[in-house]
């Protein structure tokens, strides 16, 4: 464990990853100097002061340089001045996670990827409530890590929702189960456009792994594919393992319907496809390696079928609204990448409406063509991203609207629908023109929908 005590250290950004971790430093004797570039809200300020730990804001002064660690939150990027500041001066640089990490006394199980991390971590925490498991659920999926490290003990389980972000500067941080779900192009403004980046960051997580610990990965994702390729050829390779929903792999696959199980350990039949709760083939797939996980981790088959007929997924993600006048209306708002809008899409065999956009990520929309060719019927654009849509998507769909507001946007969708449709929110882009959060996003479309 690094020695905290008494040393000087700098948190960058003060939202909740952030506080929390100088929470966790302050209590363990550190000198905690907390730097924002924006401003701080008012309930991370009255934490902050209550702790007695000083802080700025609305930029990083002189004094955010003067410590010997900077801690970061994962809204900073890698290239702000005040990273490059501390790198260009030799001095160490961490994640949050990483800090978290070094107090945790239990088993990590991790999940990443570019999509349904979080309906995957949420179904991780359903199985072992089901189970009767002790565990924490974390990260990325709305409380810090270091929020919750000081409750962990060698029997409490802790499931881990890990973003790039927050891979990007770790050190040691290491789970001995880690979830890969898929890499497909997301997030890529913070990666200087380069792909490649990307895919290195999502790599980190099993990358920290050794020949002791476990990787679930997804067969069917090619890039992950080729990824776990090249680090199977080291030696002290984590144990692989794959899922797959189309061909029969050493991990967890369909066989005549019926979900099965074959390692070293298991060779086992589940359950059959068509009794799990959650539509699509991208659920399909999540429901595969949360049950694998889990069996790895010596969770009983009872359990796991349970939550895999029973369980109804996270808000804000394909969530069904209502059904007003034939009209299926669904927030999908959590889709901020384009893969994550496909997957949406190829969930419905209806006509649908989709609102789309908000700040655009460098996003490729084309990527949807076949979808929005065979199904949408009109395509909603708001926010910053709606003249980028309409540009990549004219001749594509067959008609592109521009609305003002959410509001609008659900106004205009009820004027075009007709019974028997779909209307989708799955906006492939960042929500922070137009809202504080995806959540906001989310509420406020469904605010919008049952006034209608």
């Amino acid at each position: 464990m690094t020695k905290v005590e008494n040393r000087h250290i700098v948190v960058a950004g003060a939202a909740r990853s952030g506080v929390a971790v100088a929470l966790l430093l302050h209590r363990k004797g550190a000198r905690v100097f907390v730097s924002d570039i924006g401003t701080v809200a008012d309930g991370h300020r009255a934490r902050l002061e209550e702790a007695g730990i000083p802080f700025e804001e609305r930029g990083h002064t002189d004094r955010a340089m003067e410590g010997d660690l900077l801690v970061l939150s994962p809204g900073v990027p890698t290239d702000a001045p005040i990273v490059r500041a501390w790198k260009r001066a030799e001095k160490q640089v961490v994640a949050e996670i990483e800090v978290a990490s070094w107090y945790c006394k239990s088993r990590i199980i991790a999940v990443t990827g570019s999509n349904g991390k979080t309906t995957v971590v949420t179904w991780l925490a359903d199985v072992w409530k089901r189970a009767g498991r002790a565990h924490l659920l974390a990260g990325n999926v709305g409380t810090a890590f270091s929020e919750v490290v000081e409750q962990t003990s060698e029997d409490v389980d802790v499931i881990l929702e890990v973003s790039s972000f927050q891979l990007d500067h770790i050190d040691r941080f290491r789970a001995r189960v880690a979830v890969l779900l898929n890499i497909t192009p997301d997030h890529l403004n913070r990666y200087h456009n380069q792909f490649e980046e990307y895919i290195a960051s999502k790599m980190q997580l099993p990358g920290h792994q050794t020949r002791d610990d476990v990787l679930i990965y997804g067969y069917d994702d090619p890039v992950v594919k080729n990824q776990v390729e090249k680090l199977s050829s080291r030696p002290d390779a984590p144990t692989l393992l794959p899922f797959s929903s189309e061909v029969e792999v050493p991990g967890i696959y369909l066989r005549d319907g019926i979900i099965r199980i074959q390692t070293n350990r298991f060779d086992e039949e589940v359950m059959p496809m068509k009794q799990m709760a959650l539509p699509g083939k991208h659920n399909l797939r999540n429901g595969l390696a949360v049950a694998l996980a889990a069996r790895i981790c010596e969770i009983d088959k009872g359990p796991i079928r349970e939550s895999l007929s029973g369980f109804e997924g996270v808000p804000h993600r394909l969530q069904k609204v209502r059904d007003l006048d034939g009209v299926a209306w669904y927030n999908d708002s959590k889709a901020t990448n384009v893969n994550a809008v496909w997957y949406a899409l190829t969930s419905f065999n209806r006509p649908v409406i989709l609102i789309m956009g908000g700040r655009d990520k460098g996003n490729d929309y084309t990527e949807l063509a076949t979808e929005i060719r065979k199904k949408v019927k009109l395509v909603v654009a708001i926010g910053e991203g709606k003249e980028a849509i309409r540009g990549q998507l004219q001749g594509i769909a067959p008609v592109i609207w521009f609305a003002d507001s959410m509001q609008d946007a659900v106004q205009k969708c009820y004027m075009k629908a007709e019974r028997g449709d779909v209307v989708l929110l799955s906006p492939a882009c960042a929500s922070f023109d137009m809202f504080e959060s995806y959540e906001d996003r989310g509420l406020r479309f469904m605010q919008s929908v049952m006034t209608l």
